[in-house]
């Protein structure tokens, strides 16, 4: 399958809406205030938007709600063309981990993840239905670390299946990403090191701990392995 160019999608769809002095009401998925600061920037020169905040797969609690903090301080700080208003979903782990079931030990990036993709991007479809939105979308694809294709596909599938229209994108275009940092800074935005389950968490643990262990002298970095085992 061609590899399709959705930044250039959106751009066509932005310019046809221009031409037609609209302004539509966007329901924005959002995973963090960090990736969404560069969007909201963005989209509300051209959207109504209600930010949609619903991750069940963050844990602990306590992190969920940290990040659901940031996303409102967020959007009360920011300086927006068109106003945001946010919207919180149920916050129901359990319901991750229910899909999760049997892909525990799958890595990174993979079918679990793409699970995960679904699932927060089928209940903004429910949402953006029950609030008449005429778009829905995620701030996901800005990270380089989720996939831009995957997330598109399962946009426009359940945009079939539930008669409101995906708002095609891959923010991490036009420096997307790099913008979303500065913001960060600008706000002075909690950065967190890890996508936000339990299972990106342990990855990052893993991470942390091996980049640890090659910065010490090999004869500390063997009786550090052989403490760990212990």
């Amino acid at each position: 399958m061609t590899n399709r160019n959705y930044q250039r999608e959106l751009d066509a769809l932005i310019g046809r809406l221009g031409r037609e002095e609209r302004v539509p009401v966007l329901l924005l998925h959002s995973c963090c205030a960090p990736c969404s600061s560069y969007v909201m920037e963005y989209l509300s020169q051209y959207f109504y938007i209600v930010l949609y905040y619903y991750n069940p797969n963050i844990s602990p609690a306590e992190e969920y709600e940290k990040r659901a903090a940031e996303q409102k301080r967020l959007i009360g700080e920011m300086k927006l063309h068109y106003p945001v208003r946010f919207l919180e979903g149920t916050y129901d782990p359990e319901r991750f981990y229910d899909m999760a079931k049997g892909m525990e030990a799958l890595p990174e990036g993979g079918e679990r993840c793409f699970g995960c993709y679904e699932m927060r991007l089928r209940e903004a479809a429910r949402e953006a239905v029950r609030i008449g939105a005429d778009y829905f979308t995620t701030t996901l694809s800005i990270s380089p670390m989720k996939n831009a294709q995957k997330l598109n596909e399962i946009g426009e599938r359940l945009a079939e299946e539930y008669g409101v229209a995906y708002l095609n994108s891959d923010f991490k275009k036009k420096n997307g990403y790099k913008r979303s940092i500065e913001l960060s800074r600008e706000y002075g935005l909690y950065r967190q090191d890890y996508c936000g389950c339990v299972f990106s968490r342990q990855e990052r643990e893993r991470q942390k701990q091996q980049n640890s262990q090659a910065e010490l002298p090999p004869s500390e970095g063997k009786m550090r392995e052989e403490h760990l085992k212990v």
